[in-house]
């Protein structure tokens, strides 16, 4: 009895050890996915396009002018591959997903998705996704 609770205990052990390898590798892959994805869809036109926005929105000029004068020291992530996986971890794969759809398609305002995302993020990882976001429009 004693050899069978000790093979279902190292059985459980290992099953554990899989899982949490699986759930690592695969944010990671997913998070190198969409980083591709994005850098192949914004090329130098739309990065403009994406500046000439920003600094016509006073709201999100004040988001990112903020970023411009965080230390990055103080924050949990600086570049963008951790901000990915953050996000995935903290939001999943599949509400991303539905949030571009649904941004895209204009049933989903910005004010409704920065609702969300700052319901699921601290306020250090925000201000880390703030830096990336600077960082990345004007590197």
């Amino acid at each position: 009895m004693k050899k069978f609770l000790t093979i279902i205990a190292m059985f459980v052990v290992l099953l554990g050890a899989a899982g949490y390898a699986v759930w690592h590798f695969g944010t990671n892959i997913a998070s190198e996915k969409i980083i591709e994805k994005v850098e192949s869809t914004i090329d130098e036109e739309n990065l403009e396009e994406v500046k000439t926005y920003i600094e016509n929105d006073p709201k999100v000029q004040e988001i990112v002018s903020e970023a411009a004068n965080t230390n990055p020291e103080t924050l949990p992530f600086q570049t963008k591959e951790e901000a990915t996986r953050v996000l995935i971890k903290k939001v999943g794969v599949n509400r991303l997903l539905e949030i571009q759809k649904q941004a895209q398609n204009g049933s989903l305002n910005k004010d409704e998705v920065l609702a969300e995302i700052e319901g699921k993020l601290s306020e250090e990882e925000i201000s880390a996704l703030k830096y990336v976001l600077y960082n990345e429009l004007y590197k």
